[in-house]
């Protein structure tokens, strides 16, 4: 699928998504306590969070970074964006910076020191998102996936599922099997992190040491 028909279908997908997404994803929580604890973030830390929605990571973020500490929101969904931009207003979040861009092109104002990419399978395949992503960030920085993954081939059921919420959630089928073959190319080994539920995946590692910080 072309680029930008991509887009354009995923913009699309949001827009009628954004209201609802809240709801949606709260069965997923349980996956994304699990995620931001594997960042190992530290008091002061600078944290991506790549495809942050409506933001439904921010306050366990906040709570691992600490008020010296920043997060830098990408979403390039307009609406999905200002109900996390309404969000942060609502709590008076001061360390959060918003940028509305598309991972493929977003530049942080802040070489960060690690990446989660919650339920973000579109980004996770695109190899110029993950190389422009990963740019953005310190080397040995932590990055940790999660999101949606074919289970074994005879779990048909499971599989039903999640091919459901692929077509409801996603441009791309590519890689479902190991969506983070792409952040794979740039980071040392990756560590397999058991996830609370059928048909989702976590996984840790941290970026190569080789790749300079496109602001360093």
């Amino acid at each position: 699928m072309a680029k930008n028909l991509r887009k354009d279908l995923a913009l699309a997908q949001y827009r009628l998504r954004a209201k609802y997404y809240d709801h949606e994803l709260v069965a997923f929580e349980p996956i994304r306590r699990c995620a931001i604890d594997c960042l190992q973030l530290q008091p002061g830390d600078t944290v991506l969070d790549v495809g942050c929605g409506t933001g439904l990571s921010f306050e366990l973020l906040r709570q691992a970074v600490g008020a010296r500490g920043r997060i830098i929101g990408v979403e390039q969904s307009p609406d999905m964006i200002a109900i996390a931009q309404d969000r942060v207003a609502a709590h008076g979040w001061r360390n959060i910076t918003l940028l509305q861009a598309a991972a493929e092109t977003v530049t942080s104002p802040l070489v960060a020191d690690a990446a989660l990419f919650h339920f973000t399978h579109d980004v996770l395949t695109s190899a110029v998102a993950v190389a422009n992503v990963v740019r953005q960030l310190k080397p040995g920085a932590r990055l940790v996936a999660a999101g949606l993954q074919w289970s074994h081939p005879w779990d048909w059921a499971t599989n039903t599922l999640v091919l459901a919420a692929a077509m409801y959630s996603m441009t791309t089928l590519d890689d479902l099997s190991q969506p983070w073959l792409q952040l794979a190319t740039h980071s040392n080994a990756i560590t397999r992190v058991p996830s609370p539920m059928n048909g989702t995946y976590i996984v840790s590692t941290t970026l190569r040491f080789d790749i300079p910080p496109k602001n360093g």
